[in-house]
């Protein structure tokens, strides 16, 4: 088990890794799925042997409200179908924690119930905000749970000009799930799981 790490530099370093997936050009990314809530696509990932995916969709609430529904904290657990627990390990200060959290088993349970524990950062980007992660090897691996690992992972949420009661959200998610899984089963997962991401989001905000 490693250290906890020095906060300041690696939350630097997620968020510019973060600044240059967003910038990556269109003819890269191929659709994996496409939904009346979000578009996601993939491409290669750079960190492992799975894929980069981006999701995007507008949705109907301001910035600092949604991105306090995906962030660590008390919404998350709410809504998410996915994510079974949450707890906030360490807080280095407002923006920055360590959680650890667990996910339910997918397809059928193909997929077994994950356990990750990931480094969490929250800060400004334009006139929205960027809120982003990546897993630590840190702490005990509970029994009944495989521990997954993120690789850098993020949220943009920015106004859109025209319509400030209106967001434009773009993910970028690349989990490495662990334990014995056939690849296109992740893939078939991570497309789905994207999209109702996006619906589930904006149930919540809407109650």
């Amino acid at each position: 088990m490693d250290p906890l790490p020095n906060p300041a530099p690696l939350a630097s370093k997620l968020r510019n890794t973060l600044v240059r997936y967003h910038s990556i050009g269109d003819s890269e990314w191929r659709v994996a799925k496409k939904t009346k809530d979000a578009t996601v696509w993939r491409k290669p990932s750079e960190e492992f042997s799975g894929y980069l995916y981006k999701a995007q969709g507008v949705v109907e609430d301001v910035t600092n409200r949604i991105v306090d529904h995906i962030r660590p904290g008390p919404y998350r657990l709410d809504w998410d179908s996915l994510m079974t627990s949450m707890d906030i390990m360490e807080t280095f200060e407002e923006n920055c924690c360590v959680m650890r959290y667990t996910t339910a088993g997918q397809l059928w349970n193909i997929i077994a119930p994950r356990e990750f524990v990931d480094f969490s950062y929250t800060t400004s980007y334009e006139d929205g905000l960027l809120t982003c992660g990546i897993s630590l090897d840190y702490g005990e691996v509970r029994p009944n749970f495989v521990r997954g690992f993120n690789h850098p992972c993020g949220w943009f949420c920015v106004p859109l000009k025209d319509s400030p009661g209106h967001s434009l959200l773009t993910g970028y998610i690349q989990t490495e799930l662990r334990g014995m899984l056939p690849q296109s089963a992740v893939d078939t997962a991570m497309s789905s799981t994207l999209a109702n991401f996006y619906s589930d989001l904006k149930k919540a905000l809407k109650t």
